[in-house]
């Protein structure tokens, strides 16, 4: 019966509501738009706050929803110059969180894992969240790994060496290039935010050198922890006494950050010359000096997002859907408490439209500074903003976030109360100003990151004033594409002598098949790489501890991954690889030139260059031996660029013909050395393997 009720009840009700829907839509007058309703109340609770007597300051937001904790720890040191052993920070800070002195480094992340929960420690901070019933453990196991960490010279050899072979990873991406250059010329090398480290500073770095840096820098003077969630304030507060009472306070580190360089006194391109770049990282770049406390923060916030804040944005519809230029144009203006930030706009795009894609940004970059935001554009900003702010109340997370980001940067106490208000208070003239303001169109870096034998001559035509340099943000002369080479070479030439050093061309082309299986250790894992090539035809396939991983089929028709078919303009561009040798692909092909003379474990080598619109492809061969050294794969999907480089190294003969032996190349910043295990002709792949 009380089912049969309740179903009745609910019936009654619909009909209700559809009766008064119906009236009320008969009322509607719809030529007149709907009244917009209140702007909803702000109302944010304060955390609990309490200190340490070492410093450290607790912040506890409490939130009993969901029986789940989690604790952030902040440093809030300012920041400083490493100099000559820049990446101190990052090798000391991957040190932390493994192990304690009274835990080793296995039993405390097994302990985390068993848990189910996650902790991390860096130089700056750390995080550690568990369920309600762990986190009293979280917590000691968080004060242990802060008060008393595991440092030991065998660990810190392991960061260094890894940490320099992400390095070398990085060394021909344009995006890494992009990002240091930008920031050393923006800043200064010798500020905090513009230098940059290198294997040298890291080589200068002792392991006596990290613990020092600890030492001085991460202690409670300066800190910061934020509880968040199912917790009692006085419980917490007791645990948090217990277990950090013994961090040391020391003295005050009292740095002064310098002033960033100035900006540019006429706007140009700074242009860096990447040889194996398919596409151009643009920047176009000048620093502010815009803090949260100022007048025009809120108005600047919405200027940007007009600007390049999204798909709505002035640059994102002018370079993607008007001209399809990239996938994506942004801008970003920071904010920085210490005065040092940057105005930054930013685009990947096509070698060929790169002085376009400049020349539009600017015209854009113009266009929010002399001419009146469209109302209903400046309406719909604000209404993102709105929307955004009031779901990030929701999180209590943001709560204490929002509490610390008044102590740090100085704000009003209402600063978040307020926070709609002066969004909807911003104007049209509010935004024609601060773009005035911050937009620097007369003092811009426009920093560009690119292949120079594709895309100077048409930047040169631009009339902007063009300065070089190298990827190290070091002035330089403009590069020379001009390749001085021996009478008679050129890259079939580099070519046919490879053909030649590895057995001859008729012990090549009398090839009908071959089979490589190559073998390396990494991540504590087994990794078998097989090629089976015929011609025309190559499958690669990657195993680990014996698990297909990951399996390429290229042919003349079609290039998948995993059987799924990968895009038609990458089929074109990777054609040359399927069969028995790529370079008996490509001893005809005119888009196959030999573009410098490159060093390769210390003896130069011809690299040719075979371009591609998705995949491009580098070869280098030594000029003497004719042997090829390296292989480049780059690949540019999406406004993202990836390289793959691999050094080929100690040819054998197998019947006549010689394989490099060893293959090294860097995957996620390490070093994976493969060494040959088997090497078949005419045997072991059949016309199967390629269905």
């Amino acid at each position: 019966m009380k089912t049969a009720f309740n179903m009745n009840t609910k019936i009654v009700a619909f009909f209700a509501l559809f009766i008064m829907t119906i009236s009320a839509n008969a009322q509607i007058d719809r030529s007149q738009p709907p009244v917009a309703g209140p702007e909803p109340e702000i109302s944010i609770d304060k955390p609990e706050e309490f200190t340490l007597k070492n410093g450290l300051k607790v912040l506890v937001v409490e939130n009993h929803v969901l029986p789940r904790v989690s604790y952030s720890l902040r440093i809030d040191n300012s920041p400083i110059a490493t100099g000559k052993k820049a990446g101190v920070e990052s090798l000391i800070g991957s040190m932390l969180g493994n192990g304690t002195t009274t835990i080793s480094k296995d039993a405390f992340n097994e302990e985390i894992d068993f848990l189910g929960a996650s902790l991390n420690i860096g130089i700056s901070g750390g995080f550690g969240s568990s369920l309600t019933k762990y986190s009293d453990r979280i917590l000691e196991l968080m004060a242990d790994a802060v008060i008393n960490p595991l440092l030991t010279e065998e660990e810190f050899d392991k960061e260094k060496t890894k940490l320099i072979e992400g390095l070398k990873s990085d060394a021909k991406s344009a995006d890494a290039i992009a990002g240091r250059v930008g920031s050393a010329l923006a800043y200064g090398t010798k500020h905090p935010y513009g230098e940059f480290v290198t294997e040298e500073t890291i080589n200068n770095v002792t392991f006596g050198d990290a613990v020092a840096f600890y030492e001085k820098n991460f202690n409670p003077n300066n800190a910061y922890l934020v509880v968040i969630g199912d917790v009692e304030f006085k419980d917490v507060k007791k645990k948090i006494k217990k277990y950090f009472k013994d961090w040391t306070k020391s003295v005050d580190v009292n740095t002064t950050v310098p002033k960033p360089s100035p900006n540019v006194q006429y706007t140009q391109i700074n242009f860096v010359n990447v040889p194996d770049a398919t596409q151009s990282n643009i920047s176009l770049t000048n620093n502010v000096n815009l803090k949260m406390n100022d007048p025009d923060y809120h108005a600047a916030l919405i200027t940007n997002n007009i600007l390049g804040g999204g798909g709505e944005g002035y640059l994102f519809k002018n370079l993607r859907e008007e001209h399809g230029y990239t996938y994506g144009a942004y801008s970003r203006l920071g904010t920085d408490r210490y005065g040092a930030s940057r105005f930054n706009a930013t685009a990947k795009v096509r070698n060929a439209v790169t002085d376009s894609a400049v020349v539009e940004a600017i015209k854009e970059i113009n266009r929010i500074k002399t001419e009146p935001v469209d109302p209903q554009l400046l309406k719909d900003a604000k209404a993102k903003y709105v929307g955004n702010f009031v779901m990030a109340l929701e999180r209590p997370q943001t709560i204490a976030s929002y509490a610390l980001n008044i102590k740090l940067n100085n704000l009003p106490e209402d600063f978040y109360t307020t926070y709609l208000q002066k969004i909807n208070d911003v104007t049209v003239e509010d935004i024609q100003r601060v773009a005035n303001k911050y937009f620097k169109t007369d003092n811009l870096r426009i920093i560009v990151v690119g292949n120079g034998a594709d895309v100077l001559g048409n930047l040169e035509k631009t009339g902007i004033p063009i300065m070089y340099f190298d990827e190290y943000a070091n002035a330089t002369e403009k590069p020379k594409f001009e390749v001085k080479l021996p009478e008679g070479v050129n890259a079939k030439s580099v070519m046919l002598k490879y053909i030649d050093a590895i057995g001859g061309k008729d012990k090549v082309e009398a090839l009908s098949s071959i089979l490589l299986k190559y073998e390396a250790s990494a991540m504590g894992s087994t990794i078998i790489s097989e090629e089976k090539r015929m011609d025309g035809k190559l499958l690669q396939t990657i195993f680990m501890n014996g698990n297909a991983m990951m399996t390429v089929l290229t042919t003349q028709e079609v290039v998948t991954m995993n059987k799924n078919p990968l895009p038609e303009n990458m089929v074109a561009d990777m054609k040359p690889l399927g069969g028995l040798f790529t370079e008996l692909n490509l001893l005809n092909s005119d888009n196959a030139k030999i573009t410098s003379i490159e060093q390769v474990e210390g003896k130069d080598a011809y690299k040719v260059q075979v371009s591609g619109e998705v995949v491009s492809l580098a070869y280098f061969y030594d000029v003497e031996t004719g042997l090829k050294v390296k292989e480049v794969q780059t690949t540019s999907m999406q406004g993202q660029t990836q390289s793959q480089e691999v050094v080929l190294k100690d040819y054998k003969d197998f019947e006549g013909v010689k394989f490099p032996a060893t293959r090294e190349g860097s995957q996620m910043g390490q070093l994976i050395v493969y060494k040959l295990l088997e090497a078949k002709l005419n045997a072991g792949v059949t016309d199967a393997d390629f269905k």
